[in-house]
């Protein structure tokens, strides 16, 4: 039996009608929300920008349950310029945080070696309900948030550590990765002890799985 095909702009139509913290935001258009997410992506296969989708849309791909507000893109300042209809709200030099119309985009530049490595390297088109669309394979969405996790703890972000941990978990749990190749790929873009306490994390998430085994 054919696994239903993941719907982006249902993704982000749910998380936002579903998350208590938007109680006091107006009314959002539902209806318009996802002809919205429709429109971007058509937009950006239009003028041909060179993007891959990370992020939670992406993970809904490999595993169930993850629900998210946002548009994670790999995207290079080149495509950018092509889709000016995408406002770049806040960057620094490897992120910017933007918006289509109502919805909100975070970019990873390709500036960053890794992100580049992963776009190149680690994505494949996969079956949206809106179209085809380049996304993160497992490697590259595990790479991506192992990458962040150290970061993440460092800024404090625990509750969003968290959320990563999970979904890492998810992925190994679902889909049984040889991870030493993505360490090699982490090694130049991590300290030798931010590198080692992500192993530690891969290996206690391993242990949870064979527990009950």
């Amino acid at each position: 039996m054919r696994e239903p095909r993941v719907h982006i702009g249902e993704v982000l139509r749910n998380a936002f009608v579903f998350n208590f913290k938007n109680a006091q935001r107006c009314e959002v258009d539902e209806v318009a929300l996802i002809k919205t997410v429709a429109r971007l992506f058509a937009l950006l296969e239009e003028r041909g920008a060179d993007c891959v989708l990370v992020g939670g849309v992406a993970l809904l791909q490999y595993v169930a349950g993850r629900n998210t507000e946002d548009i994670d893109l790999i995207l290079d300042a080149a495509s950018l310029r092509r889709v000016p209809e995408i406002q770049v709200q806040t960057e620094d030099e490897n992120f910017a945080r933007a918006t289509f119309a109502e919805i909100r985009i975070d970019i990873l530049k390709t500036v960053h070696p890794l992100f580049e490595r992963v776009r190149k390297s680690y994505s494949t088109v996969r079956k949206f309900q809106e179209r085809d669309i380049r996304c993160a394979t497992v490697e590259g969405l595990l790479v991506l948030k192992l990458y962040s996790l150290p970061s993440l703890y460092r800024q404090g972000q625990l509750e969003r550590a968290a959320v990563y941990e999970s979904d890492v978990a998810s992925l190994l749990y679902r889909h049984p990765t040889n991870m030493e190749p993505l360490f090699a790929e982490l090694r130049p873009h991590l300290l030798g002890s931010d590198l080692s306490e992500v192993k530690k994390i891969v290996d206690e998430i391993r242990q949870r799985e064979g527990r009950f085994k």
